[in-house]
């Protein structure tokens, strides 16, 4: 009989990162915005050719009248979302998050960010949510990000999160990041009596052995982990930062502690993240504890299969739980 582990394809450039069987939602930002769009006629959508891709297709089906398509041009984008911030509607851009950060960054400083304007830049990829390689892998998004004056960064964990951001984000103040999850994307935090708030961190649950912080995909690894790790006898808490900047130090450090190994994870390179954030606000606020990154390498990543890539960079249920009970023994 053969052994012979069925060979795993090169992922799409949509491909999901749900588990078989997994509970999840079709297109949760795009049916989100469509419906904020029926009750508020200022919400305007643009896309710089990536309406599929970013899950704008749906309010664009829904709401064509509002639907602007820029074409291959991040810029022209970024210029055009702040000329409608400027007249009093509320724009909603979508692209990768590699085209948002690394081509696009000047506009969205200079033309929204330092007139601080309400335009709401939607990231596709982040992290490692494609295995197309380092021209789509947006691994530095949010430590390119993270010093630009005024901008809120949000690194959502599941649909839940996505949709109930979407009309938070409309009705803050000033520019947002979102870090998209598109596609059919889990659904795992309603199971945690959890809602969405910005700037505010959450604790999903309670453990005496170790803590972790995450973010993103990660807080869905990280509740895995978890349960994994409770098979070894390791009681963790998790605490869910969906957003990074503002940081809500307050609830976060309140939860570490040098009695629990703390644990950071999350989908984008351990420089500059959600672990450095954390970092320094401990050393803001003299709290001392052993803190293991569980994140991206500060490299260019290689090209494959999600499932082969989550493995090889540590971001699998198996590689965390291994981590930590390293963690644990040193």
């Amino acid at each position: 009989m053969s052994t012979t582990k069925p060979r795993l394809k090169t992922s799409a450039m949509i491909a999901s990162f749900a588990d078989p069987g997994q509970k999840t939602s079709s297109a949760p930002f795009g049916h989100a915005l469509a419906r904020l769009a029926d009750e508020d006629p200022r919400i305007v959508g643009l896309t710089a050719d990536l309406g599929k891709y970013t899950d704008m297709h749906i309010f664009a089906q829904q709401h064509p009248e509002r639907f602007f398509q820029m074409g291959m041009a991040e810029q022209l984008l970024f210029g055009a979302a702040a000329g409608f911030a400027e007249t009093g509607l509320i724009p909603f851009a979508s692209t990768y998050s590699v085209f948002a950060a690394r081509r696009a960054y000047d506009f969205l400083c200079l033309d929204i960010a330092e007139p601080n304007l309400n335009v709401n830049v939607i990231g596709g990829l982040p992290g490692l949510t494609t295995g197309y390689g380092p021209s789509h892998q947006a691994t530095e998004d949010i430590a390119i990000f993270r010093g630009m004056p005024n901008l809120t960064i949000v690194d959502p964990c599941d649909s839940l999160d996505i949709e109930q951001a979407v009309p938070q984000l409309a009705a803050s103040e000033g520019p947002t990041y979102l870090r998209l999850l598109r596609g059919k994307v889990p659904t795992v935090l309603d199971e945690y009596d959890y809602s969405f708030e910005l700037g505010k961190a959450k604790v999903l649950r309670t453990g005496r052995d170790v803590v972790f912080v995450s973010s993103g995909l990660m807080t869905m690894r990280a509740l895995e982990a978890a349960k994994s790790l409770a098979e070894h006898h390791v009681n963790v808490a998790v605490v869910h930062s969906p957003t990074i900047k503002p940081f809500d130090a307050e609830t976060v450090v309140n939860e570490v502690d040098s009695n629990r190994l703390v644990v950071t994870l999350e989908n984008h390179s351990v420089v500059g993240g959600l672990y450095e954030t954390l970092a320094a606000a401990m050393v803001a606020r003299q709290v001392s504890a052993k803190v293991i990154p569980i994140g991206l390498p500060d490299q260019f990543l290689d090209a494959g299969a999600l499932p082969t890539l989550h493995d090889r960079y540590g971001l699998s249920v198996d590689a965390i739980t291994a981590t930590v009970l390293a963690g644990l023994e040193n």
